[in-house]
């Protein structure tokens, strides 16, 4: 099929490049000159495990092509993808500015049946504005006394996909949700998925779009939830780990999402549980217990500078190493991301930070102006009071710990994800501190690689 992807951010690019892989031409749409430069080129412009190597082969051969034409792409594809970004106001609702700008864009270049899907992460009612955005901007021929010689679909498909495992969870999806409104815009979607033969979920449009929201909060809120939990946990001297562990066998509950630390970010959950908020507010409902989510969230990152604080003593004129910057692990991303309120905080009280992430960095320094950014995890520890894990990176459970702690003036380490071996670390001479470990593991001598837990 002829498909067109309108905008080639996260979402748009790696949809762009997946059903290109299942067999499809797809046209990849960008307002960004210089984007569309690049990936022509052959430059990736986010970091994706496999995805450049994906982009190159499709454009090798000619299924995957990138381009700043809307117009063009409206003449050759019969179904269009729209992957803009919808970011938040100040007052939490998604600002659908683009999503207008590009319903209004297709509508004056269509002469012909389209289907226009929304791939971006909307409010429940939006695909009812798509449609009369678009009827309202057809051709001038085509709005003279009610004429309308083709007709047109708008659908909801929203994505789920991780970064980190976006190319995998495309291609081997839990479910497909399509939101229509006709037979014709229900078939040709099955169309464009039938090569994944994954299970399809087949609703009206405000229902897809409600399903995307309410997955997103509800997996933030079994995050805070658990974040909640280890907050007792170290006031009564429980494990949070062997907690999680506990739930996570009930098969009414399982163990996903249920790690401590401190805190999700990115530009999924912290967007898309304000917007349902906002949503819930607007038709006259109070969703307390997403503000309450909302709030956890944040106070896990408060917590977690106490807990340094308490443990460092005095935070003015320390060195503190930091590894890991995204906001997740496998990504470059630094939407959100909690290391930035970490850091900012301690900087402001007069801390020398000096970090490394193994794909952010170039993305971090638009955020951070005043760190010192390091060639690898060994150069951060130099002289460093403490190190805080922020990110979850396999590469920091291969760390020689008898090295770092020789380069470290205090061996004092703070795990922001309850991510590495703190048994490791403690036998190779630090004072370790999780989240909700429930107790201060006293150092011992000795040395120890540092492995999963």
């Amino acid at each position: 099929m002829n498909i067109a992807i309108i905008g080639s951010g996260y979402v748009g690019l790696v949809t762009g490049v997946c059903l290109a892989h299942i067999g499809h031409h797809v046209i990849c749409i960008d307002n960004d000159p210089e984007k569309i430069k690049k990936l022509n080129a052959g430059k990736v412009p986010i970091y994706e495990p496999g995805l450049e190597d994906l982009i190159r082969k499709y454009r090798r051969m000619k299924r995957l092509v990138f381009s700043g034409s809307i117009a063009g792409a409206v003449k050759k594809s019969e179904v269009i993808f729209i992957a803009v970004g919808t970011p938040s106001k100040q007052n939490g609702d998604a600002d659908l500015t683009y999503i207008e700008n590009v319903a209004r864009e297709i509508a004056r270049h269509m002469d012909s049946y389209k289907l226009l899907v929304e791939k971006s992460t909307v409010p429940a009612q939006t695909g009812n504005r798509i449609e009369r955005t678009v009827r309202l901007n057809l051709p001038a021929k085509y709005r003279k006394d009610g004429a309308r010689p083709f007709a047109f679909d708008v659908a909801s498909n929203p994505e789920f996909l991780r970064e980190g495992s976006a190319i995998e969870d495309f291609m081997n999806p839990d479910r497909i949700v399509i939101g229509v409104e006709s037979s014709r815009a229900e078939k040709l979607l099955r169309e464009v998925y039938k090569p994944l033969k994954a299970r399809v979920v087949v609703t009206n449009l405000a229902s897809a779009e409600m399903i995307k929201h309410a997955s997103n909060s509800f997996l933030a809120a079994k995050i805070s939830f658990i974040n909640a939990v280890a907050q007792v946990c170290d006031r009564v001297g429980a494990d949070v780990e062997k907690v999680a562990e506990g739930m996570g066998y009930d098969k009414r509950i399982g163990r996903a999402f249920l790690n401590a630390g401190i805190g999700y970010g990115g530009s999924c959950f912290p967007k898309d549980v304000d917007a349902f908020i906002r949503l819930a507010e607007k038709s006259g409902y109070d969703f307390r217990l997403l503000k309450s989510v909302r709030d956890v969230n944040e106070q896990q990152k408060a917590a977690f500078i106490q807990l340094i604080e308490d443990k460092l003593w005095i935070i003015k004129d320390k060195t503190i190493a930091v590894w890991g910057l995204a906001f997740k692990a496998n990504t470059d991303d630094m939407r959100r991301a909690a290391s930035l309120d970490i850091i900012r905080s301690l900087r402001a009280e007069g801390a020398r930070v000096q970090a490394y992430d193994p794909k952010a960095m170039v993305n971090a320094r638009y955020e951070l102006k005043d760190i010192k950014f390091c060639a690898d995890a060994y150069a951060a520890l130099k002289g460093a009071d403490c190190l805080l894990v922020l990110t979850e990176w396999d590469e920091f459970l291969k760390v020689d710990l008898a090295r770092a702690r020789g380069l470290m003036r205090q061996a004092v380490v703070f795990d922001g994800r309850n991510f590495c071996d703190r048994e490791a670390f403690t036998a190779g001479g630090f004072e370790y501190y999780g989240i909700g470990r429930g107790e201060t593991v006293k150092t011992t001598t000795g040395a120890a690689a540092c492995g999963k837990k």
